[in-house]
């Protein structure tokens, strides 16, 4: 990709413009600072790899990512208007989910009960932040995986957030064990109903979904128009976008105007789906299951086409949407007794980015384990003519969910005593249909998704992890840079002697002359070995000058070192005697 000359380092630019005197350009010109030297250099190469080359230009332009971005918005309202669960007035259940906003939010027996469940679920949220730093990132991602994009503190609160979902869901049966001992609790045990119905967590899912794929679509937009990766890519856009205040007063003015026309048609069944469709291509559940499978390819396939995918190690920064910073540092109180070091808490606009996208990745995830497992008469729904789905909203016809009577047979002749008029009559009817097909077709439609993982967990795996020689020299470097820092107090402590007698350039802390002079030979191999890490001339630069012992070449002898006056009488005692 093409960069402008002020993002470029110094020798990038002294090899642009010898290359463009190579192809006889002149090196001031326009069309020479344009030039893509990867592309020049590819030529000579085989075609597959200028294909790589050119896919990735197309498959990274803006153009692709904004369509990918907003069409998962739009796909999101799609298949919320035409899943018939969304009208559905049974109890919502939701695995993992459900059992967290149960342990949390409801079903609390009272008195002494209610204490023990709050402990409990503090607890978990406790537990799993620490067990998301300290166990999975830092443990399972960062040094046995050794993935790139978690490296530091990369990434930290994201696996912090879904740890504390995971602990919340095992101490919810923890507690559910306790009930289970007291006895006669049944009513409060923990599981996967949420206590509302289908069709209000269905629009709060919506809600959600639309929250979140429009601020990802909002951000992706707001990063196509302030990077140069595509220079010639909306000149005139990009210089409104970034002139003064306006990306911030565009994106909060276009955030609350669509949200709040969004919640309030879901909300409110203002608008409704149904009398807009009239049947134009009613989908089933199969065509449903595939929609639900590619919103979850599109949700990876926003993180894939990011530039920095999938190390994430680039030095582009991104403002917050909305804010005029690239992120969000906020200082945690100091307790000076009990930490030694200050914390603080930084939140990057990428990061921000993708923590909402595996967010609203469960939410499609459900969606998805909807469709394929999609029986109507568990949702207090039943099939009538022409395959067509109806809603019953008689809640006392609900209660029993008895199969008799959830049938368009049985709700076509019988008449309702409080209406007169037959059972269909107070059903919601709706041009979703439902044709029965086996579970084993509708699972065809995870096909796309499972290749999508695999295909984000291989780039992943083969280009997104450190090298382990990388780590074995980053530990040569922290032990070297540890042995440097040791003090002229340390020292004369383990000698017994004061530290005004002690030479300053000596960082010796043995306490024998021989290991004395392998600790100032394993500093030299240290300063003399090169090292790949990128900081290696820095890190030689410093060594050198904290260390008094000069590096010759391996021919010569090395300089007995500079000992204190008692070490030294105490090494010639030892060599008189033998």
């Amino acid at each position: 990709m093409p960069l402008s000359d002020s993002a470029e380092s110094t020798d990038t630019v002294d090899e642009r413009r010898k290359l463009c005197k190579d192809l006889g350009m002149n090196p001031d010109t326009r069309k020479c600072r344009n030039l893509n030297m990867k592309e020049v250099k590819l030529k000579g190469r085989p075609a597959c790899m200028r294909m790589v080359k050119a896919f990735r230009y197309y498959f990274q332009h803006p153009w692709s990512r904004l369509i990918v971005a907003y069409l998962v918005t739009f796909f999101n309202f799609l298949i919320f208007a035409e899943d018939p669960i969304s009208h559905s007035q049974t109890p919502a259940n939701v695995v993992v989910v459900g059992n967290c906003f149960s342990f949390v939010a409801n079903k609390y027996p009272g008195g002494g009960w209610n204490f023990l469940k709050v402990l409990l679920w503090l607890l978990a949220i406790a537990t799993g932040l620490f067990a998301g730093k300290f166990l999975f990132h830092q443990l399972m991602f960062g040094q046995f995986l050794r993935l790139k994009m978690f490296r530091k503190d990369h990434g930290s609160w994201m696996v912090m957030l879904f740890s504390s979902i995971l602990f919340l869901f095992i101490f919810s049966y923890i507690y559910n064990l306790c009930l289970l001992i007291a006895g006669n609790m049944s009513p409060f045990i923990i599981n996967e109903y949420m206590g509302i119905r289908n069709e209000s967590f269905m629009k709060l899912a919506a809600v959600g979904t639309w929250m979140g794929d429009f601020v990802t679509a909002w951000m992706v937009t707001d990063m196509m128009l302030q990077d140069d990766s595509y220079p010639a890519w909306g000149k005139t856009v990009r210089s409104f976008w970034r002139k003064g205040y306006n990306r911030i007063v565009l994106f909060w003015s276009v955030l609350i105007t669509l949200t709040s026309v969004v919640v309030v048609v879901i909300t409110t069944d203002w608008i409704s789906w149904d009398k807009l469709n009239r049947g134009f291509l009613p989908s089933d559940e199969v065509s449903r299951a595939f929609l639900a499978s590619f919103i979850l390819v599109f949700d990876l396939l926003i993180v894939m086409q990011d530039w920095e995918f999938p190390q994430f190690m680039g030095n582009l920064e991104i403002n917050l949407p909305g804010l005029p910073t690239s992120h969000i540092q906020l200082r945690l109180p100091h307790f000076k007794k009990l930490f030694k070091n200050e914390y603080t808490i930084c939140i990057t606009g990428k990061w921000f980015n993708y923590g909402i996208i595996f967010l609203v990745l469960i939410l499609d995830l459900n969606m998805w384990k909807n469709q394929i497992f999609y029986q109507p008469a568990e949702y207090g729904q039943y099939v009538g003519p022409g395959q067509k789905i109806y809603t019953v909203e008689d809640m006392d016809s609900l209660k029993d969910l008895n199969k008799t009577t959830l049938n368009w047979e049985w709700r076509s002749t019988n008449i309702n005593p409080l209406t007169n008029k037959t059972y269909v009559h107070g059903d919601m009817f709706l041009h979703s249909r439902y044709t029965g097909v086996k579970i084993g077709v509708k699972c065809l439609a995870f096909v796309p998704s499972i290749l999508a993982f695999i295909l984000f967990g291989f780039f992943i795996w083969f280009f997104g992890r450190f090298q382990k020689s990388e780590l074995i020299n980053d530990k040569q470097d922290n032990l070297y840079v540890k042995i440097k820092r040791k003090s002229p107090s340390e020292f004369s402590k383990d000698l017994n002697e004061p530290a005004e007698d002690t030479p300053k350039p000596m960082t010796i802390n043995n306490e024998s002359p021989m290991s004395t002079g392998t600790e100032v030979a394993t500093a030299i191999v240290h300063i003399t070995t090169p090292s790949p890490t990128e900081d290696q001339g820095t890190f030689l630069k410093d060594s050198q000058s904290n260390s008094t012992v000069d590096t010759k070449p391996p021919s010569e002898p090395l300089p007995p070192p500079i000992l204190p006056d008692r070490l030294a009488k105490t090494v010639a005692d030892q060599n008189g005697e033998t």
